[in-house]
């Protein structure tokens, strides 16, 4: 079997680093040395996508925020869910995982970036709310609510922080969340914020006995 390669790795501000290798055609990107995506299994990071634009071709020109590109493919299916005047914002903390989707990794979800319906922003999800409002917003910044690899997405996860990301809707928005695993924690989280929840298990890669991942969807229990 082939050794895995380096290609490239970036350190955040707070000292974490990220690291890009391949293997043959497997490509990885690690946190702290814990796989945070890989294109071998990416079927529940589409669906998080496909679920949570679920409705938003009826609109005219809906306005998504997806937190957290990895290697494309959340963004591909919600693109390929949604109408031409979409507007598509990226909240991605690492200048260099937009690189690496501008370069090597671009063509394993059909190069979404060349899309020009998408803009992307270095920043912090949470950046990203102010005075704009969205017609959905997903997230895919972790491993989930127990396996937080930025200790900054943290809040991510509580009331306030749930809360927080409810104000960003727009009329019969609809948050997402991507998991690893369950997480009784942030279900209770969920509802004490306000919203109306429920969860979604998907295979890892749409193939029978593959690990399930959960998918958190919530919506206002009142339109504001």
């Amino acid at each position: 079997m082939e050794d895995w390669v380096v290609l490239d790795q970036a350190v955040a501000a707070d000292g974490k680093e990220l690291l890009l290798r391949q293997r043959g055609g497997a490509f990885e990107i690690r946190c702290n040395g814990f796989e945070l995506m890989a294109n071998r299994a990416h079927q529940s990071e589409q669906m998080l996508a496909r679920l949570g634009c679920s409705g938003l071709r009826r609109r005219a020109a809906p306005r998504v925020l997806i937190g957290g590109l990895g290697m494309g493919y959340s963004l591909r299916a919600a693109l390929d869910a949604l109408p031409a005047r979409a507007r598509v914002v990226v909240a991605e903390l690492f200048p260099q995982v937009m690189a690496w989707n501008q370069g090597v990794l671009g063509a394993l979800a059909g190069h979404p970036l060349r899309d020009p319906r998408v803009t992307v922003a270095t920043v912090n999800v949470v950046a990203r709310l102010e005075g704009e409002t969205f017609d959905a917003i997903l997230l895919d910044v972790d491993n989930g609510p127990e396996a937080v690899m930025l200790p900054g997405n943290a809040r991510l996860y509580t009331v306030r922080g749930i809360r927080r990301l409810a104000e960003a809707l727009a009329p019969h928005g609809r948050l997402g969340f991507w998991s690893a695993d369950d997480s009784p924690r942030f279900e209770a989280a969920l509802a004490d914020a306000g919203l109306r929840w429920w969860r979604r298990r998907v295979p890892a890669r749409g193939v029978a006995g593959d690990p399930l991942h959960t998918l958190y969807f919530g919506t206002l229990r009142r339109a504001v």
